[in-house]
């Protein structure tokens, strides 16, 4: 059964404004991407594999669960599913789709945030168990070592660049948790705003940024005492926040309103707001999850309800096409 949000109406004043809603150094789209987008389809209980070049899809395979988010390994060999509505992390191989592993977290775990490390290991929440997962070889002698947050809804999941250090947003408890993972002292939790989701750390580890959906707001944060620095207005109910692989701007996913704020994280200001559908069509495609491709020209939006992603060139803000995939897309993943 799918459960929508009431739709509200707002106008973002904060962002600055754009001539014709483009930015100052407007060219033309970017060339025409490649690579393989994979999607995470929750409704479907399946995984899609779709060429970017030709936009279409080449296989959909069954996963598990209700999959909500996906992550690459770092040698884009193998992609790993939370398995939402069941206990384990799946991993399936990038080329054919194949299933070549299940990594079980424990009863009632229910896996949503899923992060693949550069060094390797896979690290999970396991919102069910208010925990972090990590996963240690999980291509090989896999070793699972969990790590209490002490929180309710220990959803989206962020990780420091040595494999430390974990941060998760908790929707039942309403706060941000920084958990580490080596000396296993007490998780440091903070609340930020209302219903913090959206979730992701500067490639240099200085700053954290969250996304409240019930404050139309994101913070950023110091990662290690976990005060707040800045706060920006957004969009109404920013559901994800994702940095640019370049690390100059940062989106959020603006679900009521079919749009996303662009965040300068230099001033930590709105600068832009980027319509994806209208603010009428914003319940009927429902988008949640956003992904950058690897030269941050193209902003890729789940969106859930229409079985859709949107393809948005950030530069023109244009939506270029919208490719189809399973029932219930979500979690984003791209090999190159």
């Amino acid at each position: 059964m799918r459960i929508f949000i009431p739709f509200i109406a707002i106008t973002l004043t904060a962002c600055a404004p754009v001539a014709d809603g483009l930015p100052e150094t407007e060219g033309e789209a970017s060339s025409a991407p490649t690579g393989t987008l994979f999607v995470a389809n929750k409704f479907g209980n399946t995984l899609s594999q779709i060429d970017l070049a030709s936009g279409e899809e080449l296989r959909r395979v069954d996963a598990c669960s209700n999959p909500h988010e996906l992550a690459i390994s770092p040698d884009g060999a193998h992609v790993a599913l939370a398995c939402y509505g069941g206990t384990s992390v799946d991993i399936f191989r990038t080329d054919d789709l194949s299933r070549v592993k299940s990594i079980d977290l424990g009863e009632n775990a229910r896996p949503h945030g899923i992060v693949w490390h550069d060094n390797g290991d896979l690290y999970a929440t396991a919102e069910g168990r208010k925990t972090v997962a990590w996963i240690r070889r999980p291509l090989g002698e896999t070793q699972v070592i969990q790590s209490s947050t002490g929180k309710d809804g220990s959803h989206m999941l962020a990780v420091s660049p040595d494999g430390r250090i974990a941060w998760t947003t908790d929707l039942g408890s309403k706060t941000v948790t920084r958990v580490d993972l080596i000396t296993r002292r007490a998780p440091l939790s903070v609340e930020v705003g209302i219903e913090p989701e959206g979730i992701a750390l500067t490639a240099d580890g200085e700053t954290l940024w969250v996304s409240a959906r019930g404050s139309d707001k994101a913070f950023a944060l110091d990662p290690q005492s976990m005060d707040i620095r800045s706060e920006v207005a957004t969009g109404a109910f920013p559901l994800r926040l994702a940095i640019r692989p370049q690390g100059d701007f940062a989106v959020t996913s603006d679900l009521r309103d079919g749009a996303l704020t662009v965040i300068d994280l230099a001033s930590a200001k709105a600068i832009r707001s980027i319509a994806v559908s209208s603010a009428a069509e914003a319940q009927e495609r429902f988008q949640i999850t956003i992904l950058w491709s690897d030269d941050g020209s193209r902003i890729y939006v789940a969106e859930t309800a229409s079985d859709t992603v949107a393809e948005v060139d950030y530069l023109t803000g244009r939506v270029l096409r919208r490719l189809a995939a399973g029932d219930g897309g979500d979690g984003l993943a791209i090999v190159p």
